[in-house]
Formats: C-alpha cells, sequence, structure tokens
C-alpha cells in the first residue's frame, strides 16, 4: 500500500460505542416470541439463562459464541426482523454512548472510512448502524429454515482473531492503510484487531485491556 491509501476507523460496537450487548437483545427477542406454547415455554427458559451467558462471555468470547446463538433456535425469522425496529428505539438508540456520535463525526471529518464489525446479528443493527452513519459494517448472520432459525450462525463468526482477518481483507480491498488507521474496542477479546492497526484505543475497557493498553502506550477512552 502506499502513502495515498484511505485510513479507516474500525469499531467493535457492545460496550464500545453502545452500553448494550448481545445478552440484552437476546432478552429483548424472548420477550417478544409468541404462540404455541412450546415456543412460549422456550422464551421463558431463555430469560432464566441470561445471566449464565453474561458471565460465560467473561469467562471467554469463543465458548460464549458456541452456546449463546442456539438459544434462537426455533425463533420466526418473520419475528425477529418485524421486531428490529422496536429493538432499536427501545434497546439500541437509548444506549448509545454520550460521546459516540462526537468521535465518529471526527474521524468522517478527517476522512476515515468508518466501520464497524461487531458479534451481533445483522438484521439487529441495521437501523443503529444509518443512525450513526457508518460506512461499512460485518455482523454475524443466523442461519434459517423454513423461515425459523437453527441456532448456528453463518461463518465467519465475527469474533477475537476473526475481525483481524477480516480487516485484512477488507484494508487490501479497499486500498486501506492500517498503519495510519484506528481501531476502538471495550475487550481483550479484540487484542488481534487492535495489534493491526497503527493507532490502538480502548475504550471504556475491562481490567485485561486497560492494563494492556496501559503497557503499551495505547489510548484510552472514555464515552460515557
Amino acid at each position: 500500500m502506499n502513502d495515498n491509501c484511505q485510513a479507516a476507523a474500525f469499531y467493535d460496537l457492545e460496550g464500545t460505542l453502545v452500553s448494550t450487548n448481545l445478552v440484552h437483545t437476546l432478552g429483548f427477542y424472548a420477550t417478544r416470541q409468541q404462540g404455541l406454547w412450546q415456543t412460549a415455554k422456550k422464551s421463558v427458559g431463555t430469560l432464566a439463562k441470561l445471566p449464565f451467558f453474561g458471565l460465560t462471555d467473561l469467562y471467554s468470547r469463543n465458548v460464549f459464541n458456541e452456546v449463546f446463538f442456539k438459544s434462537y433456535s426455533g425463533f420466526s425469522q418473520d419475528r425477529l426482523r418485524y421486531f428490529s425496529d422496536e429493538l432499536f428505539d427501545e434497546v439500541l438508540k437509548p444506549a448509545i454512548f454520550d460521546g459516540t456520535p462526537e468521535l465518529i463525526s471526527a474521524g468522517k471529518k478527517i476522512g476515515q472510512r468508518q466501520v464497524v464489525l461487531t458479534g451481533a446479528l445483522d438484521f439487529t443493527i441495521e437501523r443503529l448502524m444509518k443512525h450513526l452513519e457508518i460506512d461499512d459494517y460485518v455482523a454475524n448472520r443466523l442461519e434459517f429454515v423454513n423461515g425459523y432459525a437453527t441456532g448456528r450462525v453463518l461463518p465467519p463468526v465475527m469474533a477475537s482473531a476473526t475481525k483481524a482477518k477480516w480487516i485484512r481483507e477488507y484494508a487490501e480491498r479497499e486500498s486501506i492503510n492500517l498503519s495510519e488507521s484506528y481501531a476502538y474496542s471495550d475487550s481483550i477479546s479484540d487484542l488481534p484487531m487492535l495489534s493491526i492497526v497503527g493507532h490502538p484505543v480502548a475504550v471504556c475497557p475491562d481490567f485485561r485491556l486497560k492494563q494492556t493498553a496501559l503497557q503499551h502506550d495505547w489510548a484510552v477512552l472514555d464515552l460515557k
């Protein structure tokens, strides 16, 4: 890549730009799955497991992904998409950190392409990406068969090293200069993504990421 390549800002979403997370989204959908008794029974079971998912995410993002998305098994594709606007209005929009719009706007003003990489499901964040005026984004995608979720995520699963691989491929395809680019995350699980850009930034970081940022003299930012 030459010096004329464009720079980009790569963002993790949950905990970085918004205070909500994947568990909040699942809880929202679980309360709106209606119909047959078995579906209602499953929704109650899903709600009961939400604290477990939160603890699992703290322990291991890979283990979390392994068990979390199975909870969507049997959910109606139509209902998931139907309630996505309500999800944005009630859960996602109020969770946007106060400093998020200003950070994105500042990046746009200096010509950075704004890119989000998230483990969230694609249909859950479409309105949020438009609202934040994000240029490009990549998210996880559920597999559906006959209109119902199987609980399987279509590859590639957006987490950890996969994000770094996606950024490298994106940069090559779009002529992005990674040494001049920024990456923002709150979690140590995104260390591979942070490590491949010239300007890694820890945003409201967890303990391990904060320690890593201090050791490497990375910027630490609080958008709350």
